[in-house]
């Protein structure tokens, strides 16, 4: 089949690279292409809706297959909730097919503009983590062509589902998967909003919310200061039943509109997100937060995904991009989120997107990155002065406390860093080198970090 060449990034529009781009619309197209001979040092990697913030669905100079026509939704169970899907059926198609019998996400990050594919294969998780783990655990299987294009069904039981799972893309190309929905009563969730003074008691809340709630995030302030360091807006809640409808609502339970409100311009001044305009929009943002609010009634798109009402948000950074840097570490390392507040607000680097929750127990994959514990997110202009020695700091508080960032959002962790944050990773270049012994699978990321 015909491929075109094209300049692709991640969400944070950074790190461009060439690659030839092919889109199979079925399983034996994807298995021809794997099997293709390439030049010498052309690797394949798939690719969904390109939502990883780095350059984890690119491979200079090779070969991306994108999932982009392998994109239906085979079969839902209505009584089970069981869900045969293609690998780039997005979790938003999935929503609105199962929506009207009952049936949500299990997991779902904060965009529905991911793919099943790439939701495996980043083991995405959620406001539910401490309840419901990570995406892969709700899989029953998948189908996997190797880089051979023998295709393969794994299970939880097969070493490969986990190695797969959180594997960036770097086993195979997972063609369709079974998913276990989880059973909701309506598509409205059921909100309490509380306001934080500071980071002792975002912290306290958290941990008690984790007990009251299946869902529980905090935005926090990251350029507070003083006694203001950390204060935070938590919201925390669980799919309305039907009896929390007013009665008007009553006649349409599942109603849900994806739409977009608004778009991003194409094109915006470098510079808008400072840490002058993100310092005013913080502190307008956590003023407007009531200090105490319960049982209000929000829509999927309000409480999981509110950045998915503006379409191609990430230019709002301008020409230059953005970096995510997210962590986890462990409890007990309650001094060392603290820190990393310090750290920021010192600099102080302009993150509006910042996002504090705890996870609970992690899964078996080999490079899965939930693990119990704090996580914190940060999105910071890619141009920020002196952002490079600020994350590098960040990352040896990371790794002094046994933690670790997210493959799916990293761009610039040194090799020998990710070493230390990743034990399992021997295990999984292992298996890797077993399945796919040419390296026919490989991208810029994975070419950085020596996965």
């Amino acid at each position: 089949m015909s491929t075109s060449t094209v300049t692709l990034t991640g969400w944070g529009r950074i790190a461009p690279s060439a690659a030839e781009l092919a889109a199979p619309a079925s399983d034996a197209e994807a298995a021809a292409l794997l099997r293709q001979p390439r030049a010498a040092g052309g690797a394949v990697i798939p690719r969904g809706l390109g939502r990883s913030y780095n350059n984890a669905a690119q491979s200079a100079g090779g070969l991306v297959l994108s999932t982009g026509r392998l994109n239906r939704i085979i079969s839902l169970d209505p009584a089970t909730g069981v869900a045969v899907c293609e690998a780039g059926v997005s979790l938003e198609q999935l929503m609105v097919a199962g929506l009207p019998a009952g049936w949500f996400v299990p997991v779902s990050p904060g965009t529905r503009q991911v793919t099943i594919g790439g939701a495996i294969a980043a083991d995405v998780h959620g406001k539910n983590h401490h309840v419901a783990g990570s995406f892969a655990r709700h899989v029953l299987s998948f189908d996997l062509l190797a880089p051979d294009g023998e295709s393969r069904t794994m299970t939880p039981d097969d070493e490969l589902f986990w190695a797969t799972a959180g594997g960036m893309g770097l086993t195979g190309f997972i063609t369709r998967a079974t998913v276990q929905l989880k059973r909701v009563e309506t598509s409205l969730c059921k909100v309490d909003t509380v306001r934080t003074a500071d980071i002792d008691e975002t912290m306290a809340l958290l941990a008690e919310h984790d007990s009251r709630y299946d869902y529980t995030v905090a935005w926090s302030d990251s350029l507070a200061r003083g006694r203001g360091l950390g204060r935070s807006i938590i919201t925390s809640g669980d799919f309305a039943a039907l009896s929390d409808l007013p009665a008007a609502a009553r006649s349409d339970p599942f109603e849900f509109d994806p739409r977009s409100r608004l778009g991003a311009p194409p094109v915006l001044p470098p510079g808008l997100i400072n840490r002058y305009t993100v310092r005013l929009a913080n502190a307008a943002w956590y003023r407007k937060a009531p200090r105490l609010r319960e049982g209000e009634l929000q829509t999927i798109g309000q409480f999981f995904h509110p950045l998915d009402a503006i379409r191609n948000w990430n230019r709002v950074y301008g020409p230059g991009g953005f970096r995510q840097y997210q962590y986890v570490v462990p409890f007990g390392a309650e001094p060392a989120v603290r820190r990393s507040f310090e750290m920021v607000s010192a600099h102080p680097a302009p993150s509006f997107v910042t996002v504090l929750k705890r996870f609970g127990e992690g899964d078996p994959g080999l490079l899965s990155f939930p693990a119990p514990g704090w996580t914190l997110a940060l999105d910071f202009p890619a141009r920020t002065p002196g952002l490079g020695p600020l994350l590098d700091q960040l990352d040896q508080l990371v790794v002094r406390n046994g933690g670790r960032v997210y493959l799916a959002k990293d761009s610039r962790v040194p090799a020998a860093v990710l070493e230390e944050m990743y034990p399992r990773l021997p295990e999984f270049r292992k298996l890797r080198a077993e399945v796919d012994p040419s390296g026919a699978l490989a991208s810029d990321l994975s070419r950085r970090l020596g996965l």
